[in-house]
């Protein structure tokens, strides 16, 4: 399995490019949240769905980190609790907190994430369990990728806190306006691009680079989704905002 790993990884990260380029080209509207679809057959609670398939990433990257043969130490235990700590607030805080009472999404997109996850999840943990050379907490480029993930959670987390706010009094969508909304569309996928940037800075592995590109490439044409919803949605909304990168996309 060792011998194979990174070719694995490599398999793994094409597929990736290969569906980003499909969702690209396609604009194909993955059909939950506010792009929620029955066509996409059989629908299941939204909250429930939401836990179960992120559930996986909760648990398997640390699993596989901890059950493997390399000892743990401060870098291996600074990258399973970073991990941890995005994973439980998406997992086990976000579902509690988002207001989507009634709604529902395709199965299928619950189980596509689901098995995503746990290929995540295991590419991540195994590189950290069974492959990864003891490196330094104290180098600089664990400061500065920890910098970059703790700015990129903040943008994540005060993203979603406006979202849900604006929902708190209303069924209804709204503009959301103020922070980094001021100048995209998506600023909470934009904070967990950012993120995982922070994350791989850190890591510097293949594994990490690999989730940071697999979130680019939901994440963005996801974001780009989105902006054109808003867009169809309300005339006044704003001409100069870009979808996910301020002043660029």
């Amino acid at each position: 399995m060792i011998n194979n790993f990174d070719l694995f990884l490599k398999i793994w990260i094409g597929f990736g490019v290969l569906t980003f380029a499909y969702l690209i080209i396609s604009k194909i509207r993955t059909p939950y949240g506010r792009h929620s679809s029955n066509q996409w057959g059989f629908m299941v609670n939204n909250k429930w769905a939401w836990f179960w398939m992120e559930f996986p990433a909760l648990v398997v990257m640390p699993i596989f980190s901890i059950i493997g043969p390399n000892e743990l130490n401060l870098f291996s235990i600074l990258l399973v609790s970073i991990w941890f700590i995005h994973y439980f607030n998406r997992v086990i805080i976000f579902p509690l907190r988002i207001k989507t009472k009634g709604k529902k999404m395709p199965i299928s997109i619950a189980f596509s994430a689901f098995f995503f996850n746990i290929f995540n999840g295991f590419f991540n943990g195994y590189y950290v369990g069974y492959i990864m050379n003891e490196k330094s907490i104290f180098d600089i480029n664990v400061f500065i990728g920890l910098i970059v993930f703790i700015i990129g959670m903040s943008i994540n987390i005060s993203s979603d806190n406006k979202l849900i706010s604006l929902r708190k009094n209303s069924g209804g969508y709204k503009i959301p306006k103020g922070g980094v909304f001021n100048f995209i569309s998506c600023p909470n996928y934009f904070g967990e691009i950012i993120e995982w940037i922070g994350f791989s800075i850190i890591a510097l592995s293949l594994p990490a680079l690999s989730f940071t590109l697999w979130t680019c490439f939901n994440l963005i044409p996801r974001a780009l989704n989105h902006h054109e919803w808003y867009k169809e949605s309300f005339n006044n909304y704003p001409v100069k905002r870009k979808a996910v990168i301020p002043f660029v996309l």
